[in-house]
């Protein structure tokens, strides 16, 4: 009987040295979303010995047009474990650890350092913070970090090689103000975007995985829609001064908890999550044209405030904070802001 792998066993460069680096390799997953559904989805079909699945929300109806690992009876459920489940049914060969868990600077470490250390990490996340926090993670852990993003109609890849390749900081030093990019539930996603990102995180982690030469320093960037393709050869564009990997400075991974820790308001069934960045001045004329599609917002000179669609209550300061209702969970908290606020 052919083994389930035969087809992929064929390809030149494979064979049993590749399956057996597949089989023995730990690939981590921080984002079980639009990127991360098809990513993880061909991992576990290419035979990645140990899969772990990193999220902090739960399946909603919404995340059914793109998010292709769930189902309708998923709503509701952690995505990592709905994810896990879904991996472990299709290949039950394989390991796939859940991790139902908010990525934070104090978490960051802990889950990327247990054991076994992964091979590669995927950066299939959705907010600036956490994909500065991860880059911070894998540079000064000398672990791949394969980076992607998608919105709109728009998207994006390339693969971290720490010491070998530029990493995030190198090429955008700082993270963008909160407010001022676009997110899914802002500017909506073209699913076969995300589709063709996670996949191609995928295929850039094979090949870490059983031929780092066949890697390209470059970044890959696209608009469907447009139908505008581009790869950029990053081969010269590691900054010297870059304070991640050359200076070794991880601000974003050493944030003090003070500044980063949200907080419970008592009594009033709400977080507050804090502004990303110290000196954060968002541009709330700007932020309330962006969400009058998804709720009823009044501005004043600091604050907007009203609800959202589904009811729930959200005042946004222009320092960058955040007081989001109908939950004492951070975590969710964060996911909100993330969404609408997109930092």
């Amino acid at each position: 009987m052919q083994s389930r792998y035969h087809r992929q066993s064929i390809l030149p460069g494979f064979g049993p040295a590749a399956e057996g680096a597949l089989a023995r390799a730990h690939v981590m997953v921080v984002g079980a979303g639009a990127l991360g559904c098809p990513a993880l989805d061909l991992l576990a079909r290419a035979g990645v010995g140990r899969l772990s699945v990193i999220d902090r929300d739960t399946v909603e109806l919404t995340n059914l047009q793109r998010q292709t690992l769930y189902s309708q009876h998923d709503v509701g459920q952690p995505k990592a474990e709905a994810a896990s489940a879904r991996l472990r049914a299709v290949n039950d060969a394989i390991a796939v650890d859940a991790i139902v868990e908010d990525f934070t600077p104090y978490a960051a470490e802990p889950i990327l350092l247990a054991h076994p250390r992964p091979s590669v990490v995927l950066d299939c996340t959705d907010n600036f913070q956490t994909r500065y926090l991860l880059n911070d993670a894998c540079v000064k852990h000398g672990i791949p970090l394969v980076y992607g993003g998608a919105v709109g109609t728009a998207g994006m890849q390339l693969t971290i090689r720490p010491g070998l390749t530029p990493c995030l900081r190198c090429l955008y030093p700082d993270a963008p103000q909160p407010g001022v990019a676009p997110t899914c539930d802002t500017a909506g996603i073209f699913a076969p975007v995300s589709a063709i990102i996670g996949c191609t995180q995928a295929a850039d982690a094979i090949k870490l995985l059983v031929d780092p030469g066949a890697l390209s320093a470059s970044m890959l960037s696209f608009d469907l829609w447009a139908n505008r393709r581009a790869r950029m050869d990053l081969s010269g564009a590691m900054d010297p001064k870059c304070p991640c990997c050359a200076r070794r400075e991880f601000a974003f991974l050493d944030a003090s908890e003070s500044s980063t820790e949200c907080t419970v308001l008592c009594g009033r069934n709400a977080v507050q999550v804090p502004s990303p960045a110290r000196g954060t001045q968002l541009n709330l004329a700007d932020l309330a044209t962006r969400l009058a599609p998804h709720g009823r917002f009044a501005t004043s000179t600091t604050t907007l405030a009203g609800k959202l669609t589904d009811g729930r209550p959200l005042t946004i300061f222009a320092d960058g904070r955040a007081i989001v209702g109908q939950t004492t969970d951070p975590a969710t908290a964060r996911a909100v802001y993330a969404r609408y606020v997109g930092s």
